[in-house]
């Protein structure tokens, strides 16, 4: 799975993997065992009956499950097995963003290369922990960032990319200069009120274990963890973005998940009457830049999980082939 919501929470509602799930392959009444960062591909697990969620709940809790990821990242990780051990820290829960720290939780990775290509190299990950973008923020630590990782690969954390935890910057300026980063970068804009931001802190959003609208879910080491924002960055509302041409096609008389999910053509007449605004609505404020296929991939990918008495494995991306490269 990559970047789709996983169950409706917060602002998303409609077209989530299990509503998916449901209207397409009559898997109804589904129960959320775990998640996946927004850009990370690979397995994800559901319980078909309340009994074997709670069960396989209980065994990532008391992490009797061992999870196997594989990652692209930059340069020629060294061959040796590495263990990283770091405490990471959530710097904020409001725009997802954590760093290695003196001050965080304790968590272990283990690494091991795979391959390299001359420029990039495959890496195997297994997380003991369940830290929120654990992988990617000890593989940033160790100085060997994902490749195309749009938030934990970049000069925002500082010339080195916050290699070995080197950011020169506090907290708030991190926040600040991340959400300038981002708002350069053209994810959203805003129509209007610039008063109404996402990234606005709200009262209590952070005592109560709530993100904006969205409650905060316990990983499985007690962690407050959320699914991330459409960018995995911060984004703020300042760029105006330019009205996607209108696409005509023949009238359907239904619009399905099939439709959606690009199994049939969906019907793209613009239909104006139909179209109704609320001046109070942040929802109506906000438009959103259609992102590049590019942006919807991020190179880590969740490749086995054991329990015990069973065991799932995907098959691996064409960009975890060793010889790989960005120009296949």
């Amino acid at each position: 799975m990559s970047a789709l919501q996983v169950h409706p929470c917060g602002r998303y509602r409609h077209n989530t993997v299990v509503f998916i799930l449901a209207k397409e392959y009559n898997l109804k009444n589904l129960r959320t065992i775990h998640r996946l960062d927004r850009l990370t591909s690979g397995l994800l697990l559901f319980g078909r009956t309340p009994k074997k969620a709670r069960s396989m709940e209980h065994q990532i809790r008391n992490r009797q499950v061992q999870k196997e990821y594989v990652c692209r990242v930059e340069g020629d990780f060294p061959n040796e097995i590495i263990e990283c051990q770091e405490p990471i820290e959530v710097v904020s829960y409001k725009i997802g963003v954590c760093k290695v720290s003196p001050k965080g939780k304790t968590c272990t990775t283990t690494f091991q290369k795979l391959g390299f290509n001359g420029k990039t190299s495959i890496i195997s990950c297994k997380p003991h922990t369940g830290r929120m973008h654990q992988i990617r923020v000890h593989l940033q630590y160790l100085g060997y960032p994902v490749v195309n990782d749009p938030l934990y690969n970049h000069t925002v954390f500082g010339p080195e990319k916050g290699r070995g935890g080197n950011i020169g910057k506090t907290d708030e300026e991190l926040i600040r200069d991340l959400i300038n980063i981002h708002n350069a970068e053209n994810w959203l804009g805003m129509d209007g009120d610039s008063e109404l931001s996402m990234f606005k802190p709200l009262k209590g959003d952070l005592d109560d274990g709530k993100v904006g609208n969205e409650t905060c879910l316990a990983d499985e080491d007690g962690d407050m963890s959320r699914e991330a924002s459409p960018c995995e960055e911060p984004c703020e509302n300042d760029v105006q973005p330019e009205p996607s041409p209108v696409v005509v096609m023949p009238s359907r008389t239904k619009v399905t998940v099939a439709t959606q999910t690009g199994h049939e053509v969906p019907d793209l007449t613009f239909n104006s009457d139909k179209m109704t605004t609320d001046q109070h609505c942040y929802e109506c404020k906000v438009r959103y830049r259609d992102p590049k296929p590019k942006d919807l991939v991020m190179y880590l990918h969740a490749w086995k999980y054991q329990g015990p008495g069973w065991s799932y494995e995907t098959e691996l991306p064409e960009w975890a082939r060793v010889d790989w490269t960005e120009d296949d």
